[in-house]
């Protein structure tokens, strides 16, 4: 890659040069999309870089130290390139991207230019913008622990270490239908309690919306069928036969920890800690004020 690099640089001191810009798109379920501001088609590393895809980007804006590299990037909503549906669904989101400038002459002369993600993405008029973000951008996350009452895991995760898939506390349902307020009918999920899909994951197994999650809002048992409800709408969504998969909702409480799913001992929260009123807490006439705990 550094004879690319200094082929690219040799060929472009002549004055006289065949460059263009290629960037990839890779969603994170693998799906890889390659453009090119060239008027042809080409390839290198495996991936065909598509013309004709009306896919633009703005000068790259790029700094020393920890600086956030930032651009966005500009696109028309196609089936050739980016389809509406596809960043309704969010499968679009955080999709990592890699940029090159490339002698299209010699694709084997390129220099990378850019790396990193996807962030906000706007779409109106037929179009698209997505913001581009650094490397460096992942330094913004915050990091370390916060003292709470509620957990601070995610059922499931490397915290958590509670296996969601276990008997009980998943299931695979069938779509019915919608209800007259937008909430999904399902069929199938018998020996569920009432509620007890709130918070939990909706995932869609087939169908032209498959792969697509949601949360869920409410889920309420009404005669032989389960209501759901979700906190976002989904674009596409399911329709009436398509498969989806449950799993057991958390609300982050002690009690729910220790009674629903018996896994206290990995509880990532501190339900003891004292509140805001033990600390503005004060002496008064009415209570005993010999130094003792004001907490009890």
């Amino acid at each position: 890659m550094t004879s690319g690099r200094e082929a690219l640089l040799t060929h472009l001191q002549t004055g006289c040069t065949t460059t263009c810009r290629a960037w990839v798109v890779v969603r994170k379920d693998g799906v890889t999309y390659g453009f090119t501001d060239h008027d042809e088609s080409f390839g290198f590393q495996g991936i065909t870089f598509k013309a004709n895809t009306c896919m633009t980007a703005r000068a790259l804006q790029q700094s020393t130290g920890l600086s956030v590299d930032n651009t966005e990037t500009v696109g028309a909503l196609s089936d050739a390139a980016v389809e509406e549906a596809d960043v309704m669904a969010g499968r679009f989101d955080g999709a990592e991207v890699r940029a090159w400038l490339v002698n299209w002459s010699d694709p084997a002369q390129r220099i990378e230019q850019f790396r990193g993600n996807f962030g906000e993405i706007t779409r109106s008029g037929g179009a698209f913008k997505a913001e581009l973000r650094g490397l460096t951008d992942r330094l913004n996350q915050p990091r370390g622990k916060v003292f709470q009452h509620d957990c601070a895991a995610l059922l499931g995760d490397a915290a958590c270490r509670f296996d969601v898939a276990a008997a009980g506390f998943s299931g695979v349902g069938q779509v019915a239908g919608l209800d007259a307020d937008g909430r999904f009918l399902l069929t199938g999920l018998w020996g569920f309690a009432d509620g007890w899909f709130d918070r939990g994951q909706f995932e869609i197994r087939s169908g032209a919306a498959q792969g697509l999650r949601g949360l869920i809002k409410v889920d309420r048992i009404d005669a032989s069928m389960r209501r759901v409800e979700l906190w976002t709408q989904m674009t596409p969504g399911p329709v009436a036969g398509d498969a989806v998969y449950l799993t057991a909702g958390c609300d982050k409480r002690a009690a729910t920890c220790r009674t629903k799913f018996a896994n206290f001992l990995n509880f990532r929260g501190f339900p003891h800690i004292p509140g805001e009123d033990w600390l503005a807490s004060y002496p008064v006439r009415s209570k005993a004020n010999d130094g003792g705990s004001l907490g009890r």
